[in-house]
């Protein structure tokens, strides 16, 4: 199965989405002026307690104070802390963390008035993001995610993927592991590490080892809030997780990324640095791949699936609410009972792409069609695994009431992706009203003829609805032949999907739309 990956970069955000076998399974948008902020390592200071929840509030450095519970502390937190202390108040050099005593572990059923009080500084590490009212979500269980391996400071074992399935890998891993990594420290391999060599694994480990600990030089006299260690961005972090065997292509659009991204592989795969490609094409990148129709189709209130069946995807501050329903679609001689179970497993695969997509999170419920036999039940509950075996969020998925309910819960670390698919139109302005649709083309020339007597470009671009493009090119002696040669310059007309039916653009020669 294969993968590609196209970044859209623009002057406000970039958009990168996942294709599988050309269809699009995740969309993310990141604006240019905000970072990624899952996984950023701070140094914050504890604001209020709240013994009734157990927790503390804690700043960072957001608008809203981020939230730690007591449960999130991890056993080694009195480590963390004396360590942290003694980078701050530290006269002469700091002892390197597998030279570091550790204290006992902290009680599990403890308080959190017991460890911290208003004012203490902490070292925390975002796990969500804020969402809708609420602050960052925080732990203090400090992990270093790498392309192979993850570093856990202050912990001392040493896990394995449960994906990589030959026993003697796992062990031969284990043992590599444990032979190498320093005291105080716990590692996670994860399945990108199968198959590799000592010195790989080696060189990785003690590149995360020297990040943590660089931090930690960085803070004598420091003070609260903090940004001790920055996760990579959205891009590099998808790079990271997903460059495996079958990640065939990467495509983007913008000359400085392309360089960037290069180099990043180059650190982490460097036999994989040509999958990255710039692309040159005159059509924006996601349109050329086909991605803003899919885009538009995915997207909204409701999603059609198969022969007319169809989703109705509602979001609440609570949680998301799915449900199915099978439209117009009816096949002779099949049972109620056959159709209903055909749409289920077709919905089963449908609602599992569009969690990926949108990125829901928190507690889902999706309403399938009614089936009295509890086989067929069993048949989509199972369909319903296979289809998000291949999403990388943790998930919990149960089996269908007797009412057709399935409840899944899926991790939640950012604001679900919502995009409005339904348009203002920009001819009526929503009035309902609009100018002759016979008058479309003058309004194009005239245009065209104001740019052109003020600008006087050799070459022009005029975006529109395919349908008008085809009108415009048709016949030998086409439109757009006629005002090439009316108003001495070269033009060019591309379709644009995502255009209105009476909806223009003219781009001038260095990529840029033309605003008069």
């Amino acid at each position: 199965m294969s993968y590609e990956l196209v970044i859209e970069a623009t002057a406000t955000e970039i958009n990168i989405a996942l294709l599988r076998e050309k269809s699009l399974i995740e969309l993310s948008k990141e604006k240019s002026d905000i970072r990624f902020s899952v996984g950023d390592i701070y140094l914050g200071k504890i604001k209020k307690i709240m013994p009734g929840l157990n927790a503390t509030f804690v700043d960072i450095g957001f608008k809203k104070d981020a939230f730690l519970h007591y449960l999130d502390l991890g056993p080694q937190f009195k480590t963390l802390q004396e360590y942290l202390s003694l980078a701050i108040n530290r006269k002469g050099r700091m002892p390197s963390l597998h030279r570091f005593k550790k204290s006992p572990d902290i009680k599990k059923d403890g308080k959190i008035s017991d460890v911290l009080k208003s004012g203490d500084n902490v070292v925390v590490q975002i796990v969500k993001e804020p969402i809708s009212t609420k602050g960052p979500r925080l732990t203090s269980e400090i992990s270093l995610a790498g392309r192979n391996l993850v570093l856990l400071p202050f912990h001392d074992k040493v896990s394995v993927s449960q994906k990589i399935e030959s026993a003697e890998e796992k062990n031969r891993l284990k043992q590599l592991l444990q032979s190498i990594k320093p005291k105080n420290y716990g590692v996670i391999v994860r399945t990108a590490a199968e198959g590799k060599k000592v010195a790989e694994l080696d060189a990785e480990l003690r590149g995360l080892i020297n990040k943590w600990e660089s931090a930690f030089l960085q803070l004598r006299n420091a003070k609260p809030p903090k940004l001790m260690i920055q996760e990579l961005d959205r891009v590099s972090v998808i790079l990271r997780d997903l460059l495996g065997v079958s990640f065939d292509t990467i495509w983007v659009n913008d000359a400085q990324l392309h360089r960037e991204m290069q180099d990043y592989i180059r650190t982490i795969a460097p036999e994989k640095v040509k999958i990255v490609k710039l692309y040159k094409g005159k059509l924006p990148i996601f349109e050329h791949f086909g991605i803003n129709r899919q885009i538009k189709n995915l997207f909204g209130r409701t999603v059609s699936f198969k022969s007319g069946a169809y989703l109705i995807i509602e979001h609440t501050e609570a949680l998301h609410v799915i449900d199915v329903n099978s439209g117009n679609r009816s096949k002779a001689g099949d049972s109620q009972e056959t159709n209903a179970l055909e749409v289920n497993l077709a919905a089963a695969e449908a609602v599992a792409r569009q969690l990926r997509l949108r990125d829901m999170g928190g507690i889902i419920v999706v309403d399938f069609i009614d089936m009295t036999s509890a086989e067929h039940r069993q048949m989509v509950y199972e369909k319903m695994k296979e289809s998000m075996a291949d999403d990388r969020t943790k998930h919990n998925i149960l089996p269908l009431s007797k009412f057709g309910l399935m409840q899944i819960t899926r991790q939640r670390v950012r604001p679900v992706l919502d995009i409005e698919t339904e348009e203002v139109c920009p001819v009526c302005h929503g009035t309902g009203k609009i100018a002759p649709s016979i008058q479309l083309t003058t309004q194009i020339e005239n245009h065209l003829k104001d740019i052109q007597e003020k600008h006087h470009f050799k070459n022009l671009t005029l975006r529109v609805h395919p349908f008008i493009e085809a009108y415009l090119t048709k016949g030998i002696l086409s439109i757009r032949k006629k005002w090439s040669r009316s108003y001495h310059c070269k033009l060019r007309v591309e379709p644009l999907s995502s255009l209105s039916f009476l909806e223009y653009k003219f781009i001038d020669p260095f990529g840029d739309e033309v605003v008069e």
